[in-house]
C-alpha cells in the first residue's frame, strides 16, 4: 500500500466523519435563531493564537471553517471555537500542537542529530514537511512540526544514529529530494478532508498537475473553468514577491512522471463522480 493509497482510505473515513459533522452542524442551525461568525484574526484573538499559529490550526484540520463570504474570506462559527477551547488546555495545548521549526538546523536540534543527518532524512521522506517558505537567496525552507519531530524521534531512535540504511544509500546517491513530494502529498491530503463535494475534490487534485495533463484529463473547456475556479488558493506563507513565488509555484505541482500518474488518475475518477452529480441535478459545478 502506497502512502497517497492511505490518504485516499483515510479520505472516506473523514468524509464519513464530515458527514455526520455536517448533520449535526445543521440540527444545532436549526436550533438557534443564528450561528455567530467571526473573521479569522477575532477567530485566532479569541483562541489566543497568533496569525500564523491559527493559520496552521486551520490547516491541520483542528479548526474548521466555515464556508467563506461571497468575496471569499474566511469564516468561522463560534461554535467551532468553543468546541476547540473544550478540548483543555487551550491556548498552551494548541500552541504545542501547531508549532512549528524552520531548516535543518532547528529541525536537527529537536530530533537530536546533526543538521546533515537531519538532511537525509527528510530527503529521504522519513519526516514530511508541514509548510515552506522562501528566503532571500530564493531557497526552499522547509518548515516541519515540533511535535512530529518528537515522535518521530521517541518512535524511531535507531534512525537517529548509525549507518544510512541501502534504501537511503540509493537514495542519495541518485540525489533524489522526496521533500517537494511528501508535502504535497500532505497538502492535497488535508484539503480533500475539508469537502465531501466531487466538483471541488476534483478542483483540488487539477491544482496539483501542470496544465498539459488537466487538459488530457479535461477536455471540456467549460469543465476546465469550473475547475480553475475551484483551485485552492496558494498555502499560508507562500510569498507574494514575483521571484521568491516564482520558486514557490514548482512546489505546487507534481513532478516526477509516477506523482503525476497518479494525480491524474485520482482526477479521472472524481471527474466520474463530479459529472454524475451534475448529470443528476442538471448542474455543472458543486452543488
Amino acid at each position: 500500500m502506497t502512502p497517497m493509497d492511505t490518504v485516499v482510505r483515510d479520505d472516506v473515513a473523514v468524509d464519513a466523519r464530515m458527514d455526520k459533522d455536517m448533520a449535526a452542524d445543521a440540527v444545532a442551525d436549526e436550533g438557534t435563531s443564528a450561528d455567530v461568525l467571526v473573521g479569522g484574526v477575532q477567530a485566532a484573538g479569541e483562541l489566543g493564537l497568533s496569525r500564523s499559529e491559527f493559520a496552521r490550526a486551520v490547516q491541520l484540520g483542528i479548526v474548521r471553517a466555515a464556508p467563506p463570504t461571497a468575496a471569499g474570506a474566511a469564516r468561522f462559527r463560534r461554535r467551532e471555537l468553543e468546541r476547540v477551547r473544550s478540548a483543555g488546555g487551550c491556548p498552551d495545548a494548541l500552541r504545542e500542537r501547531v508549532e512549528t521549526v524552520a531548516g535543518a538546523q532547528a529541525s536537527a536540534a529537536v530530533t537530536g542529530v546533526g543538521p546533515s543527518r537531519f538532511t537525509r532524512l527528510a530527503r529521504c521522506g522519513h519526516v514530511t514537511p508541514v509548510g515552506y517558505r522562501i528566503n532571500r537567496y530564493r531557497a526552499v525552507v522547509w518548515l516541519y512540526l515540533t511535535a512530529e519531530l518528537r515522535d518521530f524521534a521517541a518512535r524511531e531512535p535507531g534512525m537517529l544514529r548509525g549507518s544510512a540504511p541501502p534504501t537511503d544509500r540509493e537514495l542519495m546517491a541518485a540525489k533524489a529530494d522526496l521533500r517537494p513530494r511528501k508535502w504535497r502529498e500532505r497538502h492535497v491530503g488535508l484539503l480533500l478532508r475539508r469537502t465531501a463535494d466531487p466538483w471541488e475534490r476534483a478542483g483540488v487534485l487539477a491544482s496539483v498537475l501542470p496544465e498539459e495533463e488537466v487538459r488530457q484529463a479535461v477536455p471540456d473547456p467549460a469543465e476546465r473553468i469550473v475547475l480553475a475556479a475551484l483551485a485552492p488558493p496558494p498555502p499560508y506563507g507562500h510569498p507574494q514577491i514575483p521571484a521568491a513565488a516564482a520558486v514557490a509555484a514548482r512546489l505546487l505541482l507534481a513532478e516526477p512522471p509516477d506523482e503525476i500518474h497518479w494525480y491524474r488518475t485520482s482526477l479521472d475518477f472524481a471527474l466520474t463522480g463530479a459529472r454524475g452529480q451534475s448529470k443528476s441535478t442538471g448542474e455543472r459545478g458543486p452543488t
